[in-house]
């Protein structure tokens, strides 16, 4: 069965990065829907500038806005990216077959980062696999903000495609740093809002286990540089996630 798909991408301020997402789905996307959350930068104007289907939507969270945004799609085929994300040349071909030959409810892929100009085969970032290409009357985005995933149910068999989604995340350490103390926030208040707590404990040895998952098991240290400073800023991550918990807790207390 053939099939028409609705790329779906949200946005907020991604001048930086929207123009070459929308360029990397023209060949597979019958309808290319931009959901933004009032932008204050040129992210609009290159948006309407390739004709895409445009629409502000308030933020009240990754999750939620995924969700609304599948809502309101053309079609019931959905591919997902994020702004800073592109589907490489394989992925794409992949993607071809996929829509001429329809088959399976859903379809997951590999989705390798880009970290300060070096794309980053080693530490947890890849393979990194993401479900991204699906049927939206199966499944919803579920997941713990801002770490979404889309979730199906247990009977829908999920093919894995051939290629990569190109993440390109942090041009420099400073952006990283910054997106860090943002999510650490929202972690914290979703895990709170899950019911989950946290001592001092958790803030030391979370960290610690990210850390040798991310640099020793997964292989981090062959990436070099760029190894170490993932490894240990999502070892960061994680002590600055479980501290503000803690601070969260004494509030609600």
């Amino acid at each position: 069965m053939q099939v028409q798909i609705s790329a779906i991408i949200i946005t907020f301020n991604e001048e930086k990065n929207i123009e070459r997402c929308i360029l990397s789905v023209q060949k597979v996307a019958d309808e290319i829907l931009v959901v933004d959350s009032f932008s204050k930068d040129k992210t609009r104007a290159i948006c309407e500038k390739y004709g895409v289907r445009f629409l502000e939507h308030v933020f009240e969270g990754h999750i939620q806005q995924k969700n609304w945004a599948k809502s309101q799609a053309q079609f019931d085929y959905i591919l997902s990216l994020d702004a800073d994300e592109a589907l490489d040349e394989k992925l794409t071909e992949s993607i071809l077959k996929v829509k001429h030959n329809w088959t399976s409810s859903a379809h997951k892929m590999n989705r390798m980062t880009n970290y300060c100009g070096q794309w980053v085969k080693h530490t947890s970032w890849y393979p990194d696999t993401k479900t991204r290409l699906f049927d939206r009357r199966i499944g919803h985005w579920g997941g713990l903000n801002p770490h979404d995933e889309y979730k199906v149910s247990n009977s829908v068999n999920i093919v894995h495609l051939e290629g990569d989604i190109l993440h390109y995340s942090f041009y420099t350490r400073e952006e990283h740093l910054q997106q860090i103390e943002k999510f650490s926030s929202i972690g914290a208040k979703a895990l709170l809002e899950k019911g989950r707590r946290s001592n001092w404990i958790l803030v030391f040895v979370k960290p610690l286990a990210r850390f040798l998952k991310n640099y020793v098991i997964r292989l981090g240290f062959l990436s070099g540089k760029a190894g170490w400073d993932i490894s240990t800023l999502s070892a960061y991550a994680n002590y600055l996630k479980y501290k503000k918990l803690i601070h969260l807790q004494k509030q609600v207390n």
